[in-house]
């Protein structure tokens, strides 16, 4: 059986009616959602909870003090034959090696997905899959990416999607 994740983060909205109506369509066919912080607003948070397709959400370094209150800094998942980390590093600042989020996690996951940066990433390092949808709005010149993964049990495929 196949799961579909779509993976968001950097969405930088305050209204859910601010996130970009393609995103919003692309969530309706996910199995999960999983969105990587800084929503920067609860209205936003308080939509993704109420997703029916297995929401799961971390905060974020721009995130106000009531959503980081409600909200981990980090998560895990699995499905299939993989387990998922969920992070947006608050101590990044400009470029990182991707392989400084693994000190964050307790249990070492196969695949890590997170934001911050604002820049999509699918890259394996070692055996662990790094996967960084980008950010979640459009700004000039830039468009707004998520990334889509499929997962069959061992096989998974991602799509970094751009609107």
């Amino acid at each position: 059986m196949k799961t579909k994740i779509v993976v968001i983060s950097d969405t930088h909205c305050r209204t859910w009616e601010e996130i970009d109506s393609h995103i919003r369509e692309v969530i309706k066919d996910a199995d999960i959602v999983v969105h990587c912080g800084d929503f920067v607003g609860t209205d936003v948070v308080s939509k993704f909870r109420s997703l029916k397709n297995s929401p799961i959400l971390v905060h974020g370094n721009s995130d106000p003090a009531e959503i980081r209150k409600t909200l981990p800094y980090v998560e895990t998942f699995s499905v299939g034959t993989f387990d998922f980390g969920v992070i947006h590093p608050a101590w990044g600042g400009p470029e990182f090696d991707p392989q400084e989020l693994l000190k964050d996690f307790v249990k070492k996951p196969n695949i890590i997905l997170f934001g911050h940066t604002h820049e999509p990433l699918d890259k394996t390092i070692g055996n662990v899959r790094y996967i960084n949808p980008g950010q979640g709005y459009k700004s000039f010149m830039v468009p707004c990416t998520i990334a889509r993964i499929t997962v069959d049990n061992s096989k998974i495929s991602v799509k970094i999607m751009y609107f």
